[in-house]
């Protein structure tokens, strides 16, 4: 069955520490690299594209050649004079990242400004994925124009994915993202959260609870990501609980949800077994943090 994936959200140039002190460039983002692993695993007959702006200077176009070097559509990628990408820079300790940011001419704010070319594009896609990074950039307006059009694409029965990956920092108050992120659920048919954010931000006890909050805002399906201790998954009236794969030696989390966002939608629309689909993205999101970076080609990670 053929079709089509769309990612919304924020690429950025990526800075890491290589040997030396030098540093060691590249291109990623949350919804960016679940559009890769979800074009490394999907059939050939799928499409994936990316939507986002970019700006019309250097780094832009050198974005935009990495991402279709990486097999995703850039049909969608609006370019904005005066504008340019976002950067941000990883820092490690014993696998552990952290991050330092510049964004502050980023393209990519400006994404939903253009209401008919963010429907238009939506329309023609079967799956929807955004996060909880998408809605923290744009502006209140944009926020209101882009879960129009997800409610929409919900309402048509297309599969609205969203991972929430909450990164307070990038939000100006705790209660404003609380509720945009609610908001960003109730147009979503299915939640991927990181339960670490979610008792931290919403104070979930336990991951029952977090389950229970995701129910009561209408979301159809729900995978709750716990890190060492598994997944949980509720879909339909089933509550499953997938376990975390083997990992010998982590050196880099950096996309260890990505990862498994993607490689669970490539999966689960093959297969409509939501269970096994989550036992393979562990796999995957496994084999990724014991690579450096975002992006781990396929040769490194399991067939």
């Amino acid at each position: 069955m053929a079709g089509k994936l769309l990612a919304i959200g924020e690429c950025m140039v990526e800075l890491m520490q290589a040997d030396g002190g030098l540093m060691r460039k590249s291109f990623a983002g949350d919804t960016f690299n679940t559009a890769y692993y979800a074009r490394l695993y999907l059939p050939a007959d799928w499409s994936v594209d990316y939507f986002t702006a970019v700006g019309r200077d250097k780094i832009s176009d050198e974005m935009l050649a990495f991402i279709e070097s990486k097999g995703v559509g850039i049909g969608r990628i609006a370019r904005i004079e005066g504008r340019s990408p976002g950067l941000y820079m990883i820092h490690l300790n014993d696998g552990e990242r952290s991050f330092s940011y510049w964004r502050s001419a980023s393209a990519a704010k400006l994404l939903a400004r253009d209401a008919d070319r963010l429907r238009e594009a939506i329309e023609a896609s079967d799956i929807v994925v955004f996060s909880g990074i998408t809605l923290a950039i744009l502006s209140p307006e944009d926020v209101d124009t882009l879960l129009a059009e997800l409610r929409r694409a919900r309402a048509a029965g297309k599969l609205v994915a969203l991972d929430p990956n909450i990164r307070a920092r990038l939000w100006d108050s705790p209660e404003r993202m609380r509720e945009t992120i609610s908001e960003g659920a109730r147009a979503a048919s299915l939640v991927m959260p990181s339960f670490d954010d979610e008792a931290t931000h919403f104070g979930d006890a336990s991951v029952a609870a977090t389950i229970a909050r995701y129910r009561a805002l209408g979301v159809a399906d729900i995978v709750v990501k716990d890190g060492a201790d598994g997944a949980t998954l509720a879909f339909g009236g089933a509550t499953t609980h997938v376990p975390s794969a083997r990992v010998d030696a982590i050196v880099d989390t950096t996309s260890a949800g990505d990862s498994f966002n993607g490689s669970f939608l490539a999966r689960y629309i093959v297969t409509g077994d939501a269970p096994e689909a989550a036992r393979f993205a562990a796999d995957i999101a496994a084999a990724v943090i014991q690579h450096h970076g975002a992006l781990v080609a396929r040769e490194k990670l399991p067939s």
